[in-house]
């Protein structure tokens, strides 16, 4: 395994630098993925935790983001959403290879509006569309055969197509972030925004 470490030497980051806001922070970032051409930069690592205490971790797709937080879609009845119905407390993590950085997000994970999740489900594609009404997510099916006749008897009887009730988005509101940029000698920069009893958001460097 040693023979895969690779040394970091992409960039820098310093305090001077840091917005003071994390979320005009992040979009920063975010935006110098996007122009960088690296694929799937909204590609997120989910981590719930259930009423055992077990984590489980998956990618989903942060759709829309802003000082209200991070939304991505789902469906309600997955194994996501029965561990966020138990415990709201969830961390997102991005990591963007190509610029060696990563930016670690802790917060709570609501539901949003039904109105909202309609919205945003009149832009899919009809094939996700078509999915998202389908796809007992989480649970087991038989077969794939039993996926695409489902898929298929759906197509061929549906013209307009619905949200369907167990399907919608969660928003999640950050209350922690930190901001990594890989270094050589893994002498890694780390800072965190972290809110304060009054609101406000303070930066310290964590050591890497």
């Amino acid at each position: 395994m040693n023979a895969f470490r690779q040394d970091y030497s992409k960039g820098s980051l310093e305090k001077a630098a840091l917005m003071d806001n994390p979320y005009n922070q992040f979009e920063k970032w975010f935006n110098e993925v996007v122009e960088s051409g690296a694929p799937e930069p909204n590609a997120v690592f989910l981590s719930t935790v259930n009423e055992q205490a077990q984590p489980s971790c998956r990618t989903v797709l942060i759709k829309e983001f802003n000082d209200n937080g991070f939304i991505f879609y789902t469906n309600y009845e997955s194994k996501k959403a029965s561990d966020i119905s138990v415990n709201p407390s969830v961390s997102l993590l991005f990591f963007w290879h190509s610029l060696q950085r990563q930016v670690r997000i802790e917060g709570k994970a609501f539901s949003i509006s039904p109105e909202k999740s309609d919205a945003y489900f009149k832009t899919r594609s009809r094939s996700s569309q078509i999915g998202a009404n389908i796809s007992p997510q989480s649970n087991v099916i038989e077969s794939r055969e039993w996926l695409e006749n489902a898929y298929q008897n759906f197509d061929q009887n549906q013209d307009q197509i619905d949200r369907p009730v167990f399907w919608g988005g969660y928003t999640v509101l950050p209350h922690y972030f930190e901001f990594w940029q890989g270094r050589t000698s893994r002498l890694h920069d780390r800072f965190i925004y972290s809110l304060n009893n009054k609101g406000a958001w303070t930066i310290k460097r964590l050591a890497p």
